[in-house]
């Protein structure tokens, strides 16, 4: 991941790992490597994460007594040393998250931010001494994911839970946020998993109830990664490059002087002040690098998504004025110098607006419902979010995602129908899902 990409995830780390602190969730670091052992003391988690995992058998020249897992996730690891720190309801909640990397040796459709060995995100890992806690964490943390995308990414999403087949392995349920890609494919933007009691089972995560007898703890885990910046790129990005909501823009506005001899010092002087005046609301950037033409700094600033250039030349001077361009709709106006500092913040705020907007038009432009089979797998076909009834049963979906191309339900919305329709697939009674193919 470069520069840019780097930025942006920290914009979004820092944004993100405020309101984690806020909820009184620490940061803690676990090891990479995951032993063998460890691993495999939930079946259903082993299952579910086998066919991805990395493993290191030795060390030089030498064989290690027992592999080691290179982290694909961490509950394995994390959960071990939880069963030694909690005793009594007083240790609970436990709430930890970590910021790291993780490798997935998967690899039959690679693309870049999306599907990759090695990525990074955050994982949060909380226990809780009721089921009810660990409901009221997991949905808290949907909605601060959701919060994040929506506000800062600009990205609506839709969100809902799993389907038992599309679930967390070992989860009770998964709850998650979906959007919606440009080339009509769904993305998972974030999950946020109730265990269960699953994990207490296997790795004997038990405490002193209040009343005296010893209970299994109740857990949650969640996480969202670098995918984010993928999304971003597909859904604002257009044929000059990047359109970066300035939220999470590595750079708010660039200042590109339009110099000549004559009035070459003035001009600079002027531009600096300028950024020097800018810099204390937003994050700016003058551009002075010699040997460049204006219109080759206005493409590579374009081609970067700067949401904000701010041009300045000889005649801008004796104007005492500035062209500043939207990188969102390339609409140009001139603004007097002196009110620069006032009115870009509030360009950048409709900028984040306009993105928005416009990515949510998209999302419900491409929603269809359908009641029948041709319906179905036409919206398909025709590279829509399909809303249909589904029984839920997981050997129905994959006649789904057999007979449609690839198809799978992306989420199952909280709020449902009063009353049940009739599964698009098989005719039994189901419930509403989003379905669409993803990558």
């Amino acid at each position: 991941m470069v520069h840019a990409g780097c930025c942006i995830w920290e914009k979004i780390q820092a944004v993100l790992d405020k309101r984690l602190k806020e909820l009184g969730i620490r940061n803690v670091y676990f090891p990479l490597f995951i032993p063998e052992s460890l691993f495999k003391k939930e079946e259903q988690h082993v299952a579910g994460f086998s066919p991805e995992v990395a493993w290191v058998t030795k060390a030089g020249d030498t064989e290690l007594s027992e592999k080691l897992a290179v982290r694909p996730t961490s509950e394995t690891i994390m959960y071990d040393s939880y069963s030694k720190w909690i005793r009594s309801w007083r240790d609970l909640p436990l709430l930890y998250n970590q910021w790291c990397n993780v490798v997935r040796w998967e690899f039959k459709y690679p693309k870049p931010f999306l599907r990759t060995r090695e990525f990074l995100w955050q994982e949060g890992h909380t226990v809780h001494a009721t089921k009810e806690e660990a409901d009221t964490q997991t949905l808290t943390i949907l909605q601060v994911y959701r919060e994040l995308v929506e506000e800062y990414l600009a990205i609506p999403v839709l969100t809902g839970r799993k389907s038992e087949k599309e679930k967390f392995a070992g989860a009770l349920y998964t709850t998650a946020l979906e959007a919606y890609m440009p080339d009509g494919r769904a993305l998972q933007m974030g999950t946020s998993h109730n265990l269960g009691q699953n994990f207490a089972k296997a790795f004997n995560i038990k405490f002193l109830g209040k009343s005296g007898m010893e209970e299994l703890a109740w857990q949650t885990s969640w996480g969202v990664s670098t995918r984010m910046i993928g999304a971003v790129i597909m859904v604002h990005g257009d044929d000059k490059g990047l359109v970066l909501p300035p939220k999470i823009a590595p750079l708010q506005a660039v200042i590109v002087p339009i110099l000549f001899d004559e009035s070459k010092a003035r001009v600079l002087d002027e531009c600096r002040k300028i950024g020097e005046s800018l810099k204390k609301a937003l994050s700016v950037h003058v551009d002075i690098r010699d040997g460049y033409t204006p219109g080759w700094k206005f493409n590579q600033w374009e081609m970067k998504g700067v949401p904000i250039r701010i041009e300045i030349g000889p005649k801008d001077l004796e104007s005492r004025q500035a062209v500043v361009v939207r990188r969102d709709t390339g609409e140009k106006q001139a603004i007097k110098i002196r009110e620069l500092a006032k009115k870009i913040p509030a360009i950048l705020e409709r900028i984040q607006e306009n993105l928005y907007s416009r990515a949510r038009k998209s999302l419900e432009g491409n929603i269809t419902e359908t009641k029948t089979w041709s319906e179905f797998t036409n919206a398909i076909e025709s590279r829509k979010l399909v809303k249909a009834c589904f029984c839920g049963d997981a050997a129905c979906e994959e006649k789904i995602r057999e007979s449609s191309g690839g198809a799978s339900s992306r989420v199952i919305p909280f709020e449902q129908p009063k009353q049940q329709g009739i599964c698009v697939k098989c005719g039994r009674a189901g419930m509403l899902a989003y379905f669409g193919k993803s990558y």
